[in-house]
């Protein structure tokens, strides 16, 4: 499990595994881990002592595929499969359609909007991209602190190219607006990130840092840790986040300051969120590949669901439910995660299923974090070069169409 050692999440897995061996009569040890939680894994891969279950990070699938360490789900085989929404299995499908995972929490990302400034600028939720840079523009030249001083802005964005910070938080956007990384077909990709409304949707976002100039300075090199204190410290009113940062907001800026929203459409006339979370992984070479059924079973019924969400806790280890028929109302009293859950489930979107996804976020990363620190870029001419890189790595990876 990748969490930190000690920590709430730590206690609610072990929890869970009391429970399951409860019901099952399977004993399960919780290890816990997050330092160097690859190379641990690659290091028990050599050695030949996997364990049997491990939970991590939705986007580790290519990569632990990539390895042989993961083994084929067949759903037939994990009876409660069936009631897991439709959009959670594409976080668990590899580049040949099949399945190598059970999905176990998921999470989307909204709009996190300074409340109290809106209200005081008498302006209405944005219900489109034009609205959500005319709040920006007004939160960084209207004074909504009220201080006499222009110290704020609009938009947070943790944009270093840090482990490819810059691409996942654009995604969202970059969908949203009509654009993509690739088209795909029968399990083949093609680069669409030259497209003419990938370009668009680059665009828009190099506007606001260099035309309206209302993104809060230094994000080109901020990941979250950074960008985090931005918001809650009143430098900007804007920030596309996930619900994790819910309770850390309550405690240092108030609950009663900001809202948490839906992204309003792009030009595409959708808005679309990048959807994440963790899966239930059963190692290669498990010689108990029943008890792996098992807990995997137990880790999506409802009761392991219920437990995984740790109610208002910060605890949990399942943010949304992946169970259909989980009602999350009646696990938290915080009805803040149903906008969350319903941007999940009418638009949530798992990143591309190529083998691995890990070089492609880090080269667009790289790449629209130079267009947008760089004012006199040519977005189409960078986006073109980056389709070039594309096309190369596909081919490496034996996916290009």
């Amino acid at each position: 499990m990748r969490k930190p050692p000690g920590g709430t999440a730590e206690k609610t897995t072990k929890q869970l595994a009391t429970a399951f061996t409860a019901k099952t009569g399977i004993k399960a040890n919780v290890t816990a881990l997050f330092d160097d939680f690859e190379t641990k894994l690659q290091q028990a891969a050599a050695q030949k002592h996997l364990p049997d279950i491990v939970i991590n990070d939705t986007a580790q699938l290519g990569s632990m595929l990539k390895q042989g360490i993961v083994r084929e789900v067949k759903q037939a085989d994990v009876p409660g499969s069936d009631k897991l929404t439709p959009v959670s299995w594409d976080a668990a499908k590899g580049p040949d359609g099949k399945y190598y995972g059970v999905p176990n929490s998921a999470q989307s990302f909204a709009l996190f909007i300074r409340k109290d400034w809106r209200e005081k600028l008498g302006l209405a939720v944005p219900k489109s991209w034009a609205d959500l840079d005319a709040l920006a523009v007004a939160f960084t030249t209207k004074d909504p602190d009220g201080n006499g001083k222009a110290d704020t802005y609009g938009y947070d964005v943790p944009g270093s190219t840090k482990r490819g910070y810059m691409s996942w938080y654009f995604t969202s956007f970059l969908w949203s607006g009509g654009g993509d990384y690739f088209t795909e077909q029968n399990g083949k990709f093609a680069p669409a990130i030259a497209s003419a409304a990938s370009v668009a949707s680059v665009d828009w976002f190099k506007a606001q840092f260099c035309q309206a100039k209302t993104v809060a300075p230094g994000a080109v090199t901020m990941e979250t840790t950074q960008a985090h204190p931005v918001f809650e410290s009143g430098k900007a009113g804007i920030y596309f986040t996930g619900p994790y940062n819910m309770a850390r907001f309550d405690g240092n800026l108030g609950k009663d300051k900001y809202e948490t929203v839906p992204a309003p459409p792009g030009p595409s006339g959708k808005s679309v969120s990048l959807a994440e979370g963790e899966n239930t992984y059963l190692m290669a070479g498990s010689k108990n590949q029943a008890g792996q059924n098992k807990f995997a079973e137990f880790a999506i019924s409802v009761e392991g669901q219920t437990i995984g969400m740790a109610g208002d806790t910060d605890g949990n280890i399942v943010r949304l439910p992946v169970n259909s028929t989980v009602t999350l109302s009646s696990v938290r009293k915080d009805t803040r995660w149903q906008v969350f859950d319903e941007i999940y489930k009418q638009s949530g979107r798992y990143t591309p299923a190529v083998p691995d996804w890990t070089p492609f976020r880090q080269t667009s990363a790289d790449t629209i974090n130079a267009i947008v620190a760089n004012c006199g870029s040519d977005t189409k001419a960078e986006l073109t070069k980056l389709s070039q890189a594309f096309q190369a790595e596909l081919a490496k990876q034996g996916v290009a169409a």
